[in-house]
């Protein structure tokens, strides 16, 4: 061996030294996905309050609907700056073809099946994940963890199942609630600002608007509930290094969180709508 083969080598163990590290940090963290998911039945079960009070701080933040940044208040706010610019460029590229009569159609199913589920899903990584990260991270690093797990309290039921279970109860109404303010976002867009007209974007709306795409865009909501609310936990539940690696583990979190939407978001439009979605009452 040369003495130039020795940094050459020395560089390649790190590099496999730092592959092993990152697979026994995601195995660690689907352990834990896997062991909070089987522990949703016992958490119900055993910390019913606790999950009460969850639903309460996801839905209202400080028990008043936009006081302290409540999480509906932030949905609705995202959702109606988002449909606002989805109906602008609807226009402007419907216009280009001449088929502004359809925008009614378009609104129908990109608010549905992509934007308000990934709006949704974003606000509660930003708002309530983050809080998560940081709460679970400040009772790991203070030995709050371990002293649950000292008093025969399981933690993982207690910490991450009932914010899993909290999350995915109150995703649904604050959903509905970004849903109709994107629809009602890109209607004005389009009908008032724009002076397309009213009766054929209420036609082409609710023809291809139907029951199946409601259901099935609730169902990705749910997903990105328990997804957002499983990666914040992890992250808080093995944080390390005092309140500067409780920082850093929350900004992991978002990121892990978001890259996560979008993978999901692709292929669960495939799995629910198809390779070729169709569009409802339009034959194609």
């Amino acid at each position: 061996m040369t003495v130039l083969d020795r940094p050459v080598l020395a560089h390649a163990g790190r590099s496999v030294r730092r592959i092993g590290d990152n697979l026994a940090t995601l195995g660690m963290h689907v352990t834990f996905y896997v062991r909070t998911v089987a522990s949703i039945p016992y958490a119900l079960s055993r910390f019913r309050k606790h999950v009460v009070a969850q639903i309460s701080e996801v839905s209202f933040g400080t028990q008043s609907l936009l006081s302290g940044g409540g999480t509906i208040g932030i949905v609705f706010a995202m959702s109606l700056a988002a449909a606002m610019m989805l109906g602008v460029e609807t226009q402007r590229g419907l216009e280009l073809v001449g088929m502004t009569t359809v925008s009614g159609m378009l609104s129908a199913v990109a608010n549905t099946r992509e934007l308000a589920p990934v709006v949704v899903a974003i606000a509660l990584s930003a708002k309530v994940g983050v809080g998560f990260t940081a709460q679970i991270g400040a009772m790991r690093i203070s030995d709050e963890v371990d002293a649950l797990d000292s008093m025969g309290i399981r933690s993982i039921p207690f910490l991450a199942a009932t914010r899993t279970v909290a999350a995915m109860v109150c995703v649904i109404p604050i959903y509905m609630i970004g849903l109709l303010a994107s629809y009602l976002s890109t209607r004005l867009v389009v009908v008032v600002f724009n002076g397309a007209s009213a009766g054929a974007y209420d036609y082409f709306f609710h023809l291809v608007l139907t029951p199946q795409d409601l259901l099935y865009s609730g169902i990705k909501a749910l997903v990105f509930a328990m997804v957002v609310s499983l990666v914040h936990c992890a992250y808080g539940y093995y944080a390390s290094g005092g309140p500067a690696g409780v920082g850093a583990a929350a900004g992991r979190a978002l990121r892990t969180a978001i890259l996560s939407i979008g993978v999901l978001d692709v292929l669960l439009t495939f799995a629910l709508w198809g390779l070729v979605p169709e569009v409802p009452g339009m034959g194609v």
